[in-house]
């Protein structure tokens, strides 16, 4: 396996509950918790600040997001506009992936011994 490392240290990510991806636009960067945390204070306008991707509410938001998905494509609910929803929502999704395939399963999952 190869390693991620932090972009905001440069330091190696050990367990992926240290990892959290985060996009802005079409990026998608690996931080520390801690250091994700230092960027979002960096941050100055709203509208360049970092998502984090992984974690309890990305899982769920892919979740919807794919329900969402499914429901536009295989129904008529709002007709033409409906298919465009879908493909639209189709971004985020594909972002979650190629997180999840880039960067998490890269990164070791650690068991305590507790």
């Amino acid at each position: 396996m190869s390693s991620v490392f932090c972009r905001y240290c440069y330091k190696d990510i050990n367990k992926r509950d240290e990892l959290v991806t985060a996009t802005n636009y079409l990026r998608i960067r690996p931080y520390h918790y801690l250091c994700f945390g230092e960027v979002e204070q960096e941050t100055i306008a709203t509208v360049r600040s970092w998502k984090p991707m992984n974690g309890p509410m990305g899982n769920i938001t892919f979740a919807i997001l794919l329900i969402f998905v499914g429901v536009m494509a295989l129904t008529d609910v709002f007709e033409e506009i409906g298919n465009l929803l879908g493909a639209l929502a189709l971004y985020p999704l594909i972002l979650r992936i190629l997180s999840f395939f880039m960067y998490e399963l890269r990164v070791p999952v650690h068991k305590d011994g507790r």
